[in-house]
């Protein structure tokens, strides 16, 4: 009986010293702070793709690398909070998307190196001196939201004449403000009317979309973290109101919207893996230039469309990357 109870206890000691190793092993990997803008189910496939990304270039989860997930849920205010967390963490490298996520990182922290998979306008939200030399603790990959604005207006007029188009942004996003500014300048020199719809919480959407209705006949969304967790809901609104949509990626047009034309989200994040990597293995976020898109998707949801009366026409789906049916 005793010899058992011996054996019993070097057994257990024998399985605990190799759990302990792992663990003070895992302490010591590279750590990876992740700060999703939105909640986790809008952005797993974002995180699928970096984490298969990192994985291709060998870093691990559990393995060769510790990944902090934290998620906003969509809530700028709990940017601040989440971004502190990290940096007391002292996590080796923070990533990220949207402006205001990089700008309350930046305000915590000059040190730890900071990548951000997306961003409106990264030199007019003050995130980098310059695309080309980004300075000091962060560079990333820009979502060109200003560039495309006219390019996005002229795509919904090309399927849907209008004289007044409804904006609907975050109100309390500095990047979604931006974007809002240029696209009220590309349309009034279109001769196209504005209305402009602020949002700051969820509860603000059906407001704003009720009050649209009567006021313009397209919708222009604005992309932001509020708004993409919440763009099923304001699809499912615009078809009721019988208001064409135009959005900045393919996630929108398959919760609803009508079309979508910009850059490939998911690609994006498996790129940032890319810069996560040159960092974690020396090379100094100002010495990576911020990258621009290069290929732009063309999304149409015939289905939406449909819903709303319209007829896309054949020429202009043929244009199109994907197809809704």
């Amino acid at each position: 009986m005793r010899r058992l109870q011996f054996i019993t206890l070097l057994g257990g000691a024998a399985l605990a010293r190799p759990l302990t190793t792992h663990a003070q092993q895992r302490d010591k990997l590279p750590t990876i702070g992740f700060l999703g803008p939105a909640t986790p189910a809008a952005i797993s496939n974002f995180v699928t793709a970096f984490l298969g990304r990192l994985g291709e270039l060998d870093w691990v989860e559990g393995r060769t690398a510790a990944i902090d997930f934290r998620y906003t849920d969509g809530r700028n205010e709990r940017v601040a909070e989440i971004a502190s967390e990290l940096v007391e963490r002292k996590v080796d490298i923070i990533v990220t998307a949207g402006p205001q996520a990089v700008l309350a990182i930046k305000r915590v922290t000059s040190a730890i190196p900071i990548v951000f998979a997306l961003a409106h306008d990264p030199v007019g939200n003050g995130l980098v001196a310059s695309l080309g030399r980004p300075g000091g603790n962060v560079t990333g990959l820009s979502a060109m939201a200003t560039d495309l604005a006219g390019k996005r207006i002229e795509l919904l007029r090309e399927v849907y004449s209008f004289r007044r188009l409804g904006i609907l942004a975050n109100g309390g996003d500095r990047g979604a403000m931006l974007e809002m500014g240029e696209v009220e300048a590309v349309a009034r020199t279109l001769g196209i009317e504005i209305a402009k719809f602020q949002v700051q919480r969820a509860e603000d959407i059906a407001l704003a979309l009720e009050a649209s209705k009567d006021q313009v006949q397209a919708i222009y969304v604005v992309a932001d973290p509020l708004v993409f967790t919440q763009k099923t809901r304001i699809n499912t609104l615009a078809i009721a109101a019988r208001l064409p949509t135009i959005h900045a990626a393919r996630e929108y047009v398959e919760a609803g919207g009508m079309m979508s034309y910009g850059p490939n989200f998911a690609n994006a994040f498996r790129r940032a893996a890319e810069f996560a990597d040159k960092i974690l293995r020396g090379t100094k976020p100002a010495d990576i230039p911020v990258e621009q898109p290069t290929k732009f998707e063309l999304v149409v949801n015939l289905k939406s469309a449909k819903a709303m009366g319209l007829t896309v026409p054949e020429i202009f789906l043929a244009r199109a990357d994907e197809v809704i049916e």
